[in-house]
Parts: structure tokens; C-alpha cells; sequence
């Protein structure tokens, strides 16, 4: 007896182990109750949402850091779940839940379909969030989570359709609302198909990873279908989105010398041209995507025939033991040395692939002479060092103003302490210039409070004496580096022992307003309220 209905059955359970295996790694964890978070329901909410965040950091290929996760969960529970948590307790929440629940603690995902037609289970590999490294601030190497395949197709299957029909219905809707002049709602088609080319080619961008890793490991159904994705995103596409950018323009050109020309527009007629420009905004942006696709279609399709004739070739090699082929034949019969070099002449037959190097070409060429003694010194011109100059100059600048705001919270524990919303309530904007110097100064050295928690000045000192770290503090800022010479500066610091910091028994928020960013901008900001206090 035969049941039609199942021949897709594997493909659903896909769908169905996305969602089994996140509830199974969250279900029953003790985490989610240290935090507040005791009903199934909150913990399933709260994980969407962080899903949600780290796809739309995917989506503008901005950093999602721990601390963004982190500082993103603060702002959740801040204006809406109202747990009774700090900051530092919003960052070891999202690490559990990145960490554990969507990546379970490192260990790779299988859920097991069972596949009607081959009668059988087939394992099916799922894993929602990556992770790259990065470099933020310069030098400071930080890791930024993104969403796979896999995370898409989970978070899309809440709201969109299936993967081949998403941009080509979007793209009948648009084209629609463009006949019907409903410009509103075309605005949020043409965001929607640029979304969807944006991670067609994020998904192009992770095969390929996955190729150089290994590509053994990338099935063939798997480039077939991705390939006849790239092709029904290419396709027609790029023509179809140049004639709706020539539509949209001619449109914006006719209300625009209506407006000039003849009268003044009307509200509707404002707003429809506002939308008009949005539009012709994104679908040049959705055709600089689809040429960045039709680039990497190619490149995919290079890659993988590349790295699949190389694997191709290593199945040709010989393989041997070392040690029993060769060792012990020698150890067996010493004369076998004299005919050693049939053994190795293989390994020097090839000749070494040659590229060309364009930094060597550039170089200055000197005598070969003289070339090993001039290699031991570093020659820099007159630009690398004065490049050199200004980022020491800009480096101490910064240090600085990190020094300055950990001396003023010393001075407000020496002075007695407190609150940090009753400290802010008597700062004057030139203190607090001082104490925030920057949104990301701030954040940091708060967070390093936060962690060290009780910190025992004697303690520090005695490390400082049996380690050699000296000149580490003219490089990058450290919290017990600073403190140890802002107390070596004022005397009466020496008193204290031990500078506390811990959540304070009112709770609260302390709200600090017009804090500059690193961009040249001004937020108002909301933190813990903390309690500040030295003994």
C-alpha cells in the first residue's frame, strides 16, 4: 500500500527538528530559573527574540558581539519583561542562550528523519547561529555571532513561505502595489526583496565556507539546490528590478516638477513621493545585491569543482606506514640504507608552485650581500612614523580618559559612596563629561566593575611586584593596572583596602542623558543601578 502524502516526509521533519532540537536544549534547564524566567512559554519568547536580533545584525552584516546580545536582553528587560536582573546577568543570560540553547554548548546537531522512500532514518544536520572573528576597536579581537541556512529558514517559516516561491511572490505583490499606486505598502515589498536577495547571498557565503572546510561535507543535492536558487533570484530579475527603478523615476521626476512647476502637493501626493525616493533607494540597492549574486554564483560553482578535483587527486596517493614499511625494514637489514634514496626521490620530484608576488615586486631591491644584515633592522620612511606618532598620541588620549573616569568613581567611594542613580542626581555636565567620557569607556569599565566585584587593593599590589608586566598599561586599559596608580597618585586612597561594587538593595535604573558615542553622537543611556562603596 502506497501513501503519496509521504514522499516529502523528510523534507518536513527538516522544518520540525529545527524546533525539536531548540526546545529540547532549552526545556528543563535550571539557567532560565536563576534569572527569573520559570514558565516555558518566557523562555521560548525571549530565545525568538534573540534569534530575531542576531538575524537582523546578519542582515545590515553588522557585529553581534556578547556584549550587543547582552546589552540587547538589558533593553528587553528594562522596557518590558521587568526582571528582577543587572547587566552583567542580561550577558551570562544571552551567553546561555546562544551557547547552550542554540548552539548546545558546541556539540553538532542531528535530528533523525525517517525517509519513506529509502524506508530508513536519515540523520539531518541543523545548526541556527555561527560565529566569526573580528576585530573591534582596532586590535581587539572580538567574536560576532551570525545566522546560518538553517536560523533563517527558521525564523522565516514563522511568517514567510517556502524558500524557491519567497522572491518571486514578493516580487508580484510589489509589482502590484506599484499599478495600484499603493506606494506605503511598496515600500515594505521592495524592503522584503532586498532581505531576501541579502540572504541568498549570505547563504552562497556560508556554502562557501563550508566548501573550504571540507567539501566532502556539502552534499551534491545540496549545490544543486542552492544553484537553483542563485539562477531564479538572477534570472529575470536584474532586468525586471532596472524597469520598476526607470517606472519609479519617471514617477518621481513627474511629482517633482508638479511640485516646482505647477502647484504646491498635497499631503498624499508628499507623502507618495517621499515613498517613491525610498523605493528607487532600495532597488538600486537590491541590484548592486544582484550583481554581488551573479558574481558569487560563479565563484561557488569555480570553488567546488576546484576543491572536489583535489580531493579527487589525494584518492590517487599511496599511503603507507611509515614505521613498518620503513623503519623496520632498515632495523631488519642495515644494507637496505644504501638504496634509500628510491624511497625519498619521490617526495623532491615536484616542483614548487610559483606565484607572483606583487609586495616583492614593489620592494626595494638591495645587494644580496648586504640583505642579511640590513633584514634585522626595520626601516620605516617619514610617513610610518609620524603614523606611528599619532596613533600613540591617540592611544595615551584614550587611556586618559579612561583614567580620569576610574578616578572619579574612587574619589565618590572615598568620599562614601552610594547609589549610582543618587550620584548622578548631583552631577554637574562638566563631571559627568568626565565620568562618561563615551558611551563604549563607560560600558567597559562598568562591566569590569561588575566582575571583579570586591577588589583588594593589597591583593593587586602583591601581583603587581612577583609579575613582569611592566608597560602593559601604556598599551590597552586594565581596571587593576589603573587603580593601583590613581592610589600610588593620591594618598588618601591608600586607606581603603577594598573598593566594592554590587547591585543595590533599591534597584532601579540610573538614567544618564546626552552621553557621546563613538560616532560623534549623543544617546541617553540606562543602567543598573549599582552601589559604589570603598572599606
Amino acid at each position: 500500500m502506497e501513501f503519496e502524502f509521504l514522499k516529502q516526509f523528510a523534507k518536513r521533519m527538516e522544518s520540525i527538528g529545527a524546533y525539536a532540537l531548540l526546545f529540547r536544549n532549552s526545556i528543563q534547564k535550571g539557567t532560565w530559573k536563576q534569572y527569573g524566567f520559570d514558565e516555558f512559554y518566557e523562555q521560548t519568547n525571549l530565545t525568538f527574540a534573540v534569534l530575531l536580533y542576531i538575524m537582523e545584525q546578519s542582515l545590515k552584516e553588522e557585529p553581534c558581539t556578547m556584549d550587543d546580545i547582552g546589552a540587547y536582553i538589558d533593553s528587553l528587560n528594562v522596557s518590558w519583561l521587568k526582571k528582577d536582573i543587572s547587566y552583567e546577568d542580561c550577558r551570562v543570560l544571552g551567553d546561555f542562550i546562544v551557547n547552550v540553547v542554540l548552539c548546545d554548548e558546541g556539540k553538532p546537531m542531528y535530528f533523525q528523519g525517517f525517509d519513506f522512500e529509502e524506508g530508513r532514518y536519515l540523520p539531518i544536520h541543523i545548526s541556527f547561529v555561527g560565529n566569526r572573528v573580528i576585530y573591534a576597536e582596532g586590535d581587539v579581537k572580538r567574536t560576532s555571532y551570525y545566522l546560518t541556512e538553517e536560523g533563517y529558514n527558521l525564523l522565516l517559516s514563522t511568517l514567510e513561505v517556502e524558500s524557491n516561491l519567497k522572491l518571486t511572490i514578493q516580487e508580484i505583490v510589489f509589482q502590484l502595489h506599484l499599478e495600484k499606486a499603493s506606494y506605503d505598502k511598496a515600500v515594505d515589498d521592495v524592503k522584503s526583496i532586498f532581505n531576501l536577495l541579502r540572504i541568498q547571498f549570505q547563504k552562497m557565503e556560508e556554502a562557501m565556507r563550508r566548501i573550504r572546510r571540507n567539501a566532502l561535507q556539502y552534499s551534491v543535492e545540496d549545490y544543486r539546490k542552492l544553484l537553483e536558487e542563485n539562477m531564479a533570484a538572477i534570472g529575470e530579475t536584474g532586468e525586471k528590478f532596472a524597469g520598476y527603478r526607470r517606472m519609479v523615476q519617471e514617477r518621481v521626476q513627474r511629482l517633482t516638477d508638479q511640485d516646482i512647476n505647477i502647484k504646491k502637493l498635497n499631503v498624499e501626493d508628499a507623502d507618495n513621493l517621499k515613498n517613491l525616493k525610498i523605493i528607487e533607494g532600495y532597488l538600486g540597492r537590491a541590484l548592486d545585491e544582484h550583481q554581488r549574486i551573479f558574481s558569487a554564483h560563479f565563484d561557488l560553482k569555480d570553488l567546488y569543482t576546484r576543491e572536489l578535483e583535489s580531493l579527487s587527486q589525494m584518492s590517487l596517493i599511496k599511503r603507507f606506514s611509515f614505521r613498518s614499511e620503513l623503519y623496520e625494514g632498515i632495523m631488519e637489514d642495515a644494507g637496505r640504507l644504501e638504496r634509500l634514496e628510491y624511497f625519498l626521490r619521490p617526495l623532491f620530484r615536484r616542483e614548487p608552485e610559483k606565484t607572483y608576488n606583487l609586495n616583492k615586486a614593489l620592494e626595494v631591491q638591495r645587494p644580496i650581500r648586504r640583505k642579511a644584515a640590513e633584514d634585522e633592522e626595520e626601516v620605516l620612511d617619514e610617513e610610518d612614523t609620524q603614523w606611528l606618532e599619532e596613533q600613540n598620541r591617540l592611544r595615551k588620549q584614550r587611556l586618559a580618559r579612561y583614567q580620569a573616569s576610574v578616578r572619579m568613581i574612587l574619589n565618590y567611594m572615598h568620599e562614601g559612596g552610594g547609589s549610582l542613580a543618587q550620584w548622578k542626581e548631583r552631577l554637574t555636565e562638566e563631571e559627568q563629561a568626565v565620568l562618561i567620557p563615551s558611551l563604549q569607556i563607560f560600558k567597559e569599565i562598568l562591566i569590569e566593575f561588575v566582575r571583579m566585584r570586591r577588589i583588594d587593593a593589597a591583593a593587586l599590589r602583591k601581583e603587581r611586584q612577583e609579575s613582569l608586566q611592566e608597560g602593559l598599561t601604556a598599551q590597552e586599559f586594565q581596571l587593576n593596572l589603573c587603580i593601583l596608580e590613581l592610589i600610588d597618585e593620591n594618598p588618601l586612597l591608600e586607606r581603603h583596602r577594598y573598593f566594592c561594587v554590587e547591585k543595590a538593595p533599591e534597584g532601579g535604573t540610573a538614567v544618564f542623558e546626552g552621553v557621546p558615542d563613538e560616532d560623534g553622537g549623543h544617546k541617553r543611556i540606562r543602567c543598573s543601578n549599582l552601589l559604589l562603596y570603598a572599606e
